[in-house]
């Protein structure tokens, strides 16, 4: 069980005041499935996405269902500069997608995430593991599969990207789920199974 205020659905959405950790190598599909958690909120207010490396396109969000006109990029690759930029954002919106710089302050982490909550933001953060308790619900990104493609050559078909599920959101029990992405603004869960915690890394 996912705990009485959460079902499977829930694992693909974040809530106002809520703080969503994505933590994965590059290329398994975390940033397209972070701006997809924008995309109900795009549906009735602006969403910012917060991008730390200079390489998030506008048209990638708007796949996964943002809507155009509703979607900010701010680009900050200054990591000295980047936790003043996040408060600021996070005065003025509703949901927010941030790529975390490495050497940010895990207290500047933190004080982030009060604010959030205190503004019932709703935030994704990408990047490194975030200090325990920051997270409401954390998604380590651990397999990736593709269909459609042939050495290098084809068209993607379908992705499916297999997650490890932990922290509060699913009441303290590791799950593992399965993500599927046709290529569209439709991302699915397609499998939850129950982690056994000693195998869990």
């Amino acid at each position: 069980m996912l705990g009485t205020d959460t079902t499977l659905d829930d694992l693909l959405v974040v809530r106002p005041g809520r703080v969503v950790e994505m933590v994965g190598d590059l290329g398994t599909g975390l940033t397209r499935l972070g701006l997809r958690l924008l995309a109900d909120h795009s549906r009735t207010a602006p969403v910012v996405v917060l991008d730390s490396r200079g390489w998030i396109s506008p048209p990638a969000a708007w796949e996964t269902g943002v809507q155009p006109e509703r979607l900010v990029v701010v680009r900050c690759p200054d990591h000295a500069l980047w936790p003043k930029v996040t408060a600021v954002l996070l005065e003025g919106v509703r949901a927010l997608y941030a790529e975390v710089p490495v050497r940010v302050k895990e207290q500047d982490l933190r004080r982030l995430a009060a604010m959030a909550r205190a503004r019932r933001v709703a935030v994704v953060m990408r990047g490194n593991p975030l200090p325990p308790g920051v997270s409401h619900l954390r998604l380590r990104a651990i397999g990736v599969t593709w269909e459609g493609a042939d050495r290098g050559h084809g068209r993607l078909g379908r992705r499916r990207l297999v997650l490890e599920a932990s922290g509060k959101g699913v009441a303290g029990i590791p799950r593992i789920i399965e993500v599927e992405d046709e290529g569209t603004d439709v991302v699915r869960l397609v499998s939850d199974v129950v982690v056994d915690r000693v195998a869990v890394g």
